[in-house]
C-alpha cells in the first residue's frame, strides 16, 4: 500500500486568501481608548460604565476604514448570551430602536474621545 504524504502548498490559492484588512497600530490605539474611556456604548446609554468590551465592526472587516467604523460593546450587547440584554447580533433592529443607529453611535463614541474621523 502506497503511503500518501501531505505537502503544504507553496502559496494559498487566491480564492482562499482572507479579504479582511490588517489592523494598524493607530486602529488598535483607537480600540484601546474606546474600551477604557467609553466602555460599552449600550451600557453607557443605560447609565452604567462597563469596560469589558469587544470591538464590533459596524460594516464588516473588508472595506476601507472598517477598523475605525467600530463600536465598543460588552458581550451581552454584542452577541445574544441569553441574559436578556438587547444585542446587536442577532437583534440589530431591536438594538438600533433602543440605542440608535450604529453609525450615530460611532459618531457619539468619536465625539466622546474628541476625535474626528479617527
Amino acid at each position: 500500500m502506497k503511503r500518501s504524504t501531505f505537502r503544504k502548498p507553496d502559496s494559498v490559492p487566491k480564492r482562499m486568501k482572507s479579504k479582511q484588512l490588517a489592523v494598524t497600530a493607530q486602529e488598535k490605539e483607537l480600540w484601546s481608548r474606546l474600551a477604557s474611556e467609553v466602555g460599552c456604548v449600550a451600557c453607557m446609554l443605560d447609565g452604567r460604565f462597563n469596560d469589558h468590551v469587544s470591538i464590533h465592526h459596524v460594516d464588516g472587516r473588508t472595506k476601507p476604514d472598517c477598523h475605525k467604523n467600530v463600536l465598543p460593546l460588552c458581550a451581552p450587547h454584542h452577541q445574544d448570551d441569553g441574559s436578556g440584554a438587547i444585542s446587536v447580533h442577532p437583534w440589530k433592529a431591536r438594538f438600533e430602536k433602543r440605542y440608535g443607529v450604529q453609525d450615530n453611535l460611532v459618531d457619539l463614541c468619536r465625539k466622546l474621545l474628541g476625535v474626528g474621523d479617527a
